[in-house]
């Protein structure tokens, strides 16, 4: 597993939540757009973000998995792969914060990032 999503509807006090939650844990959080904070540590990422969309956060909505697949050609040919089997574009594969990334939702809608 590379990282992992929750949706919110507020930035600000999932910020503060999750700045607390993580005190002890030796992670530092950043921003890397208006719409998303990461904790990262080694070998650990969690992000919180109001939906891409627009639509209000919900258990679903702006909640993804991110799989770490290996080197930029990696994330190309599983999101060519996803797109050959059915998924649906969320993203083409394109530099993205600290990740070269890719976003797909899979057959039942469930979205999936792949990245480097």
């Amino acid at each position: 597993m590379n990282y992992f999503v929750f949706g919110t509807n507020d930035l600000g006090a999932s910020k503060a939540f999750y700045d607390a939650l993580f005190e002890k844990q030796g992670l530092h959080s950043f921003s890397p757009t208006d719409r998303m904070t990461y904790w990262m540590g080694e070998d650990f990422a969690f992000a919180t973000a109001t939906p891409f969309d627009t639509k209000p956060a919900t258990h679903g909505n702006g909640t993804m998995v991110g799989f770490c697949v290996g080197a930029k050609d990696d994330v190309e040919e599983l999101y060519e792969r996803a797109l050959h089997l059915g998924g649906t574009c969320e993203g083409a594969p394109h530099q993205r914060g600290p990740k070269f990334s890719a976003y797909v939702r899979d057959l039942d809608g469930n979205k999936l990032c792949f990245s480097d």
